[in-house]
């Protein structure tokens, strides 16, 4: 109900800022502090939250050892799939350059959004092996006060590691750690209740500068990482179906229900429960699904991970910052680790999103935009993760020849006989209500 009303509330800000901001642009401009107010705020969650989730993720699922040939090949399988949901971002990013437009009219905005850190209408150009020296901290605290994303990864990463080399003797800390993530993730859902007036802020001061133009660039965004989804899911879960020998179609009608509950709620949590028992239905093992399935929503996120990689080429083209070849791969790496960060949880993806531009040196105004339209992208996102991880189970259960036909073919036809049942009903029922028309009349 909380993030219902939340949802509303930040489609009210965004009517009024554009209202706002095209009949009172002197009056919008003003509204910037609310804005910067906003994002410095999103900033200063970004540390605590990807060290504690990042660590606590590989602490608890990243021994060899414990995880077996299962783990491993789940990890591999999740690689491989995150790359290719990389490469589709980056390349539909590349191909509609949805920022583009913004850059004429935004460059003095973005300018003045160095209040939160952020180097505007500007690049520092880094060779690739001055990119990777940087990705190394000196000092983690300086990393976490300069909110530099990737070297928090590197340092989370090998303490993670000495988590699970000493064992036991640990555990205070990894508790410690589970409880800091869970705070933060508290924490995350208290700052998100000023995204209304951060939103307003953003949206007012935008059109008051740009004017309704502005309003183009989001009908451009949405539509180009909805068409990204679809091709993702048509490449390379269709795909992938075929060659583990699985009817893509009949997954997809045994996923319908919970894959509708994870778009009209943009939650993955929601939909989580009832996706874990229709897989196990159709024919997974339990032990399978009961590993692939959370280890996916910390370290498989496709739909995350294809709006990620277009965001951060979206908010780099909007202030007018030119990324190359060697910058994006650089960034697609990145986001390779970065985005293993990401939880099931709303709007954490705009936490991801603001650590990585910090990373390279891009504004935070493209998170303060995207923000706007946050909702609409995420349920996209969201079914797509849901349905990315229900492939996953299955290609596991195959690649360890686990996976039961029969019990596979069963739920189809229950499924079918049971579509089937409710189409009699149906017609039943209007047959009846047309005789009982007949009668009374």
């Amino acid at each position: 109900m909380k993030h219902s009303k939340l949802t509303a509330l930040i489609f009210v800000a965004l009517v009024l800022g554009v209202i706002v901001g095209q009949f009172a642009p002197h009056f919008a401009v003003k509204m910037r502090p609310f804005a910067v107010i906003f994002l410095r705020m999103v900033k200063m969650i970004i540390a605590p939250l990807l060290f504690a989730t990042l660590t606590v993720g590989i602490a608890g699922h990243g021994d060899a050892k414990s995880l077996g040939k299962i783990g491993l090949k789940t990890i591999v399988y999740f690689e491989i799939v995150t790359t290719l949901a990389l490469i589709i971002g980056l390349g539909m990013a590349n191909i509609f350059k949805p920022g583009m437009g913004f850059h004429a009219t935004t460059t003095s905005y973005a300018t003045r959004l160095q209040e939160v850190g952020a180097i505007a209408g500007q690049h520092v150009h880094m060779s690739a092996s001055d990119m990777i020296i940087n990705i190394f901290p000196t000092s983690i605290f300086q990393s976490m006060a300069d909110g530099n994303l990737l070297q928090i990864v590197v340092f989370a990463i090998f303490f993670a590691l000495g988590i699970c080399a000493v064992g036991k003797a640990a555990e205070p800390v990894l508790n410690i750690l589970k409880s800091t993530s869970k705070i933060m993730f508290k924490f995350t859902e208290y700052v998100m209740y000023f995204a209304p007036l951060g939103i307003f802020g953003a949206i007012a001061s935008t059109v008051g500068v740009n004017g309704l133009g502005v309003l183009k660039s989001y009908a451009k965004i949405i539509g180009a990482l909805y068409l990204a989804l679809a091709v993702f899911i048509i490449l390379v879960l269709f795909i992938v179906c075929k060659i583990v020998k699985i009817s893509f179609r009949n997954l997809l009608r045994a996923v319908q229900e919970p894959a509708l509950l994870a778009f009209t709620t943009a939650s993955s949590e929601a939909a989580f429960p009832k996706a874990m028992d229709i897989m196990e239905r159709f024919g997974v093992p339990q032990n399978i699904v009961g590993f692939v399935m959370p280890t996916g929503y910390t370290f498989n996120l496709d739909g995350s991970t294809i709006y990620l990689a277009m965001a951060v080429i979206f908010s780099s083209q909007i202030v007018g910052i030119h990324l190359g070849l060697e910058e994006q791969i650089i960034i697609m790496l990145a986001l390779m680790l970065t985005s293993k960060g990401v939880a099931g949880v709303p709007r954490v993806s705009l936490i991801v999103l603001a650590g990585s531009l910090s990373s390279f040196n891009i504004p935070l105004l493209g998170v303060a935009i995207l923000l706007g339209i946050d909702q609409v992208l995420d349920m996209g996102r969201t079914t797509v993760n849901l349905i990315g991880n229900c492939v996953a189970t299955v290609v596991i259960a195959r690649w360890e020849n686990a996976f039961d036909y029969d019990k596979m073919k069963e739920f189809v036809r229950q499924s079918k006989e049971e579509s089937l049942g409710h189409d009699i009903e149906n017609i039943m029922t209007h047959k009846t209500e047309a005789l009982e028309i007949k009668e009374e009349k």
